[in-house]
């Protein structure tokens, strides 16, 4: 993935995005949105996995067949929303190792504090996919990353739903080898950080908290 940003502009995302925006769309109806939303992604984001060749054989001859090559990749979870990614992409990629990085923002100074981390091992070996459904200040995500990187982590990828260009700024500064996979690129963040337009708190619309 050369492009350090990646916008899937695909109908069917952009569809359920805009279910997503919609402050009346309901608490189930947003987490299957979500889980769908996070398959497309998924799908591009993946998009150059290294492949080899295996020999099997179908009802009618044998063949070379082309497989995934390498480990298997490791899916990690920025905690609470990531979550809702997580899901969806598991679905897909049901053989991925998990992992989950709890990160909380303090709301005075909008910094990231951890409190859990626990991934798989040999990062070095593995895609790292990194997943949180929003890329606002990018102080959480780039801190997310600089923690898998010390854990081993070479080759990450980093999927959202919505950024900010603040996010993408920080993101791009801080781990300019890490390509961003988003729906949409909003137009920015409020005085309390929250992305514009955006669709809220995409933990609390996923969990129905407050």
């Amino acid at each position: 993935m050369a492009e350090h940003l990646t916008i899937v502009d695909h109908p069917l995302v952009q569809h359920k995005l805009t279910l997503m925006r919609d402050k009346g769309t309901p608490t189930a109806v947003f987490r299957q949105t979500l889980k769908e939303i996070s398959q497309l992604l998924a799908y591009e984001i993946t998009r150059e996995l290294p492949m080899t060749h295996k020999p099997i054989d179908t009802p009618m001859e044998e063949m070379d067949a082309p497989v995934l090559a390498g480990k298997k990749m490791a899916l990690v979870s920025i905690l609470r929303a990531g979550n809702g990614l997580l899901d969806g992409v598991l679905e897909l990629i049901p053989s991925a190792r998990v992992g989950f990085v709890g990160l909380y923002r303090d709301e005075e100074t909008l910094e990231p504090v951890q409190y859990y981390f626990k991934v798989p091992d040999a990062l070095e070996d593995r895609l790292v996919i990194a997943v949180d459904p929003m890329l606002a200040t990018g102080n959480s995500s780039a801190a997310a990353v600089e923690l898998l990187k010390k854990a081993g982590a070479r080759n990450i990828r980093f999927m959202c739903l919505l950024a900010a260009p603040e996010g993408v700024s920080r993101m791009k500064e801080a781990h300019p080898d890490v390509p961003i996979v988003t729906a949409a690129l909003d137009r920015g963040l409020n005085e309390k950080g929250y992305i514009m337009p955006g669709l809220g708190d995409a933990g609390d619309r996923m969990f129905g908290t407050k």
